[in-house]
């Protein structure tokens, strides 16, 4: 690890203080250009003696504005401080977690993983279009029908083609032969150039696809392509838990990387993580914003500094080992729960190395849906699967409760069924 290391609650306290007092200060410093203040005092105390203990939420108070890439020429000087620290982030994603070079790529915090992954499409159309003269009609989009609905959400902004991939029902291992259909019929209709999505941990599966299944496909026809994978829920699981991941920069065929901080890594909701290799981000530069110090490169524009300060306190109070611990934690848990399931007799998806488990619908009723907020594939009929997420709440405790009552249901139905065979 270049950059990632756990720091004590002093180190980190100090860190955050050196940062933001690199940063205009509103209550001090004479500042009359920003449309940007703290947080209105006469609802948020920033004498509360409290905060002096909590960087995260001076910084809140603070409202610094991350607006623009800070990795990507300059940035607005007011804001220096903390945009320092979300580089510091961003090395440790990129370069200790995803292996990349340092100094090889591009990104920034994000309000999401949806606008992550409308970020790196809307960047590979734009690629397209600015070095390769193609017409927005000549691109698609590739991704599985498993894929987080960012995307189509993405084709629809862009104006972009969706080419939906099916995936096996049992697996949800992407159907390479109808992936072979898909594309030879596109290129017949004048697809030239593909955006792929290859997801590291599906919303409702947590599958895993495997990238090489669209590389091989698309270079066997000599087409054109970018690969993005789409890392929002299993990015701060995958690499952890599987010691042969290979879904990363070390690939040359990848692209870039989303991740979502406010899933597993648990930073507050609007925390989503974009990273590109270099050369990549600036087919985005919004010349427009002439009054940005560095313009702007992303969708949002003006985001919160706090979110990325939040990222920055997670990894660092955690560090390496401290993070490996967790996600083992969290996989022993899952494994318990596939074992109760396997002794019932239960069908259900797991990917081996992620922390959901998916339930078929036919062994669970309605009461146990409302009891343990088990989330359905879909809400209304035709539904066919339950999901459970092994978060950091879900303890082994929580999990018994609801295995004591999911048996109670499989043998009723079993009694059921065995009155109707007795009757026949």
């Amino acid at each position: 690890m270049l950059y990632w290391k756990k720091l004590s609650q002093k180190e980190k306290q100090e860190r955050i203080q050196k940062a933001l007092e690199e940063n205009v200060n509103f209550t001090h410093d004479t500042s009359l250009g920003y449309p940007a203040s703290k947080l209105d005092g006469k609802v948020f105390n920033s004498e509360a003696s409290f905060l002096k203990d909590a960087p995260i939420l001076q910084t809140y108070v603070a409202n610094p504005n991350h607006i623009g890439c800070h990795t990507f020429g300059t940035s607005e000087k007011a804001f220096k401080g903390t945009q320092e620290i979300e580089r510091e982030v961003l090395n440790v994603l990129a370069v200790d977690i995803f292996k990349a070079e340092p100094n090889s790529f591009d990104g920034y915090i994000a309000p999401g993983g949806t606008e992550a992954n409308i970020q790196a499409i809307w960047m590979y159309r734009n690629y397209f279009m600015y070095e390769l003269n193609a017409k927005p009609t000549e691109i698609a989009i590739i991704a599985s029908e498993d894929t987080h609905y960012s995307i189509p959400k993405a084709a629809n902004l862009l104006m972009l083609d969706w080419l939906k991939i099916p995936v096996e029902t049992y697996t949800r291992v992407i159907d390479v032969f109808a992936l072979e259909t898909i594309i030879i019929k596109a290129k017949a209709q004048g697809k030239k150039y593909f955006i792929v999505v290859s997801n590291m941990g599906t919303t409702m599966f947590g599958a895993v696809d495997n990238p090489d299944d669209y590389i091989q496909m698309l270079e066997k026809y000599k087409l054109t392509y970018k690969l993005h994978i789409d890392g929002a829920y299993g990015g701060f699981v995958y690499p952890f838990s599987n010691k042969n991941c290979d879904i990363n920069f070390e690939n040359p065929k990848i692209s870039s990387i989303t991740i979502d901080a406010h899933k597993m890594l648990q930073a507050p909701y609007g925390t989503g993580v974009f990273i590109c290799r270099k050369g990549l981000i600036e087919n985005v530069l919004t010349k427009e914003a002439e009054y940005v110090e560095g313009m702007d490169l992303t969708l949002c524009g003006s985001r919160s500094g706090s979110n990325a300060i939040a990222v920055w306190m997670i990894l660092f109070t955690y560090g390496p080992f401290g993070w490996c611990e967790k996600i083992r934690v969290l996989q022993m848990r899952t494994e318990w729960l596939c074992e109760q399931l396997d002794a019932l007799g239960v069908k259900y998806f797991r990917e081996p190395f992620m922390n959901i488990v998916t339930i078929q619908a036919q062994y669970i009723t309605k009461e146990l849906e409302e009891k343990y907020d088990l989330v359905p594939q879909k809400h209304g009929k035709g539904n066919l699967w339950y999901k459970i997420v092994i978060m950091d709440h879900v303890e082994i405790d929580h999990l018994s409760t609801f295995i004591t009552d999911l048996k109670a249901t499989v043998h009723a139905k079993k009694g059921i069924t065995s009155e109707i065979l007795d009757i026949t």
